[in-house]
Parts: structure tokens; C-alpha cells; sequence
């Protein structure tokens, strides 16, 4: 690959997280959801809406702490986006759902996602969309925390 489709690429890359991150700040935190953050919404979706779902699967999610989720679920449960319950086996592990006010949260957000895939494909055959995955892939292997060779 040449050098300057290199640096086209990388200046791409840098131009689409800044504008996902701006366009999905803008898209997701409406009038109806001020009172949280972008990073909430990301807290939400990793709660997911299927069962509850215990602080250290929801921090590995995220790939934070414990203690780093901790603070910003006591701001969640506050406003009314979520409920924690402590295990009858185990008071030591804390279960988490949403409630339905966070559900409705977790919808609006999932719908900007399903707007944004939709509008990435469209014009993509199947092959295409095969490669742009596997592309996507090797992108979010190098971004993982426990990548090493980079």
C-alpha cells in the first residue's frame, strides 16, 4: 500500500471516531435524556435489557473497574435509569437491571446504532460487507486493551 493511501487512511480513521463520537453525542443525548452522558448510554447498552447483569460482567464489558463503574451507576440508580439489587447467595455481588425508564434509554440508542449500520452498508454487496467486517475486525483487535503487538 502506498504511503500516501497510508495517511489518507489514518486521517480517515481519526476523522470518523471524532465524528461518530460528536454525531452520536448529538443524535442520542436529546431534551428527553440531559441529565445523562454519552458514556451513561454506553453504561445502558452494556446493561442490555435481557437479564440483570452483576457489576464485574458490566465493568468487563465497558472494560473499566468495578470501582469506576460503581460511581457512575450510584448516578444512574439517582436518576431513575437503573436498579440494583445485592444476590440472596452472595451479598458481595450486585445485580443491576434497567428500569423502564432506562429501557426506553436503551431503545433510543440502539435505534441511532441501527440507523448508522444502515447507513454504512447500503450501497455495500455482501462480499464487500465481508471484508468491511473483517477490516472492522483487525481494527477492534488493535484497539483492545490487551493487544500486544502493535
Amino acid at each position: 500500500m502506498a504511503q500516501a493511501t497510508k495517511s489518507s487512511l489514518n486521517e480517515l480513521l481519526v476523522n470518523l471516531f471524532d465524528n461518530v463520537m460528536d454525531m452520536e453525542a448529538k443524535a442520542v443525548i436529546t431534551e428527553e435524556y440531559r441529565d445523562i452522558t454519552n458514556n451513561d448510554m454506553h453504561i445502558i447498552e452494556a446493561i442490555g435489557v435481557d437479564e440483570p447483569r452483576n457489576m464485574s460482567v458490566i465493568a468487563h464489558r465497558l472494560s473499566v473497574t468495578v470501582s469506576t463503574l460503581t460511581t457512575n451507576m450510584n448516578g444512574l440508580e439517582k436518576k431513575g435509569y437503573i436498579r440494583k439489587e445485592r444476590s440472596l447467595n452472595d451479598k458481595r455481588v450486585v445485580y443491576v437491571t434497567l428500569t423502564e425508564k432506562g429501557r426506553k434509554a436503551f431503545y433510543h440508542h440502539r435505534d441511532f446504532h441501527k440507523k448508522m449500520i444502515k447507513a454504512i452498508v447500503k450501497d455495500l454487496r455482501e462480499d464487500e460487507m465481508e471484508v468491511l467486517y473483517r477490516c472492522l475486525t483487525n481494527l477492534n483487535s488493535f484497539l483492545r486493551p490487551e493487544a500486544e503487538d502493535r
